[in-house]
């Protein structure tokens, strides 16, 4: 990974160099581009996998997966959460009310 002062950081992926022009940290960018590479590499190393489109497609079929099974897996705790505090104040709510009263 290479950087300059006008923004462009430039990155390896599946042997190829890419400028990538980002406000975003070149470390972070860095570790994007290396995730995706090791997803390409991984795609490659599958039999039928051929050029480097297919192989691109393949890495971007797998990072999608990754991320719709962790978007549905939030959204799933997040239900889990809620389901769970409103049943614990209920039972906050019925402790409170068998309490005896003081005199």
């Amino acid at each position: 990974m290479t950087d300059d002062d006008d923004g462009v950081i430039t990155v390896d992926i599946f042997g190829q160099r890419y400028p990538i022009r980002s406000q975003l940290d070149a470390s972070y960018v860095a570790e994007l581009a290396g995730y995706v590479d090791e997803k390409m590499q991984s795609a490659a190393d599958r039999p039928s996998a051929g050029d480097s489109v297919r192989v691109a497609v393949l890495a971007a079929l797998n990072i999608a997966d990754e991320y719709f099974r962790c978007r549905d897996g939030r959204a799933t705790a997040a239900s889990d959460v809620q389901k769970r505090a409103i049943e614990l104040e209920a039972l906050v709510d019925r402790a409170i009310e068998s309490v005896p009263a003081p005199d």
